[in-house]
């Protein structure tokens, strides 16, 4: 599996940015979102949008972006670090109160859920995939994403997305949080086009990401920023391009 790539198209959004524009000019001068932003999703009905939260919407809305018109055999990876955790948390709520819990609710608080919602209103017939791995969980995407195009697809889409946690968890919180998502088309480099890459760790040098940033937001920086690498800050796996 080679893990080199292109990046052939791409969609954020957050409080505050939406457009490339804004996204590019954030890159220039990175901070963490702040607001409680709900994107319209208008392209989605009505009745399937009202089973999302944020986390969903905002996943939902990159994709749709990416893919406004419909691509069922193009594979997709959602990717999370701590999935729809407001939808899960209100559960455990529930049940520490002795209440019982909605099979409704129970289904959309799983971590395909959300892509699971997107297949349908999309009417996908190829792969599609939910990955977790902490602070990692975008170098698990992108190595899914990855194997995928080994074994023979066009292109692949990637969706990381994440949200606050709730407060009851605080004490855990590792690194910054905000709302955001992004999406990205992968494909297979050309002979000699210039791509990106994820190397194991140990693979040449890498700069630590940028402060202030949950890391899964830091890695859409590096990308947009055309700095020349950014370090996975727990295995040392290194983003790099060429050039």
């Amino acid at each position: 599996m080679h893990n080199r790539f292109i990046v052939a198209d791409w969609s954020a959004f957050a409080s505050g940015l939406d457009s490339p524009e804004d996204w590019r000019a954030w890159a220039r001068a990175p901070r963490l979102p702040e607001g409680d932003p709900m994107p319209a999703l208008a392209e989605m009905p009505a009745m399937q949008r009202r089973r999302l939260e944020r986390l969903g919407r905002m996943a939902l809305q990159v994709a749709w972006r990416l893919q406004p018109e419909p691509e069922p055999e193009v594979p997709v990876v959602f990717s999370s670090r701590h999935g729809d955790i407001t939808r899960t948390f209100q559960m455990l709520r529930d049940l520490a109160r002795g209440e019982p819990l909605s099979p409704t609710q129970f289904g959309l608080s799983t971590h395909n859920a959300v892509i699971a919602q997107y297949s349908i209103a999309r009417g996908l017939t190829g792969n599609y995939l939910a990955t977790s791995a902490g602070r990692e969980s975008p170098e698990a995407a992108v190595t899914e994403a990855l194997g995928l195009l080994a074994d023979g697809a066009g292109s692949v889409v990637v969706v990381h997305c994440d949200d606050r946690t709730p407060e009851d968890y605080a004490g855990y919180r590792d690194e910054p949080e905000a709302p955001f998502a992004w999406a990205w088309r992968l494909r297979q480099p050309g002979a000699g086009e210039p791509a990106l890459c994820l190397s194991p760790a140990g693979e040449g040098r890498a700069v630590a990401g940028a402060g202030g940033l949950p890391h899964g937001l830091d890695v859409l920086r590096w990308f947009l920023s055309g700095d020349a690498s950014l370090l996975a800050p727990a295995s040392g796996r290194r983003w790099t391009r060429d050039g």
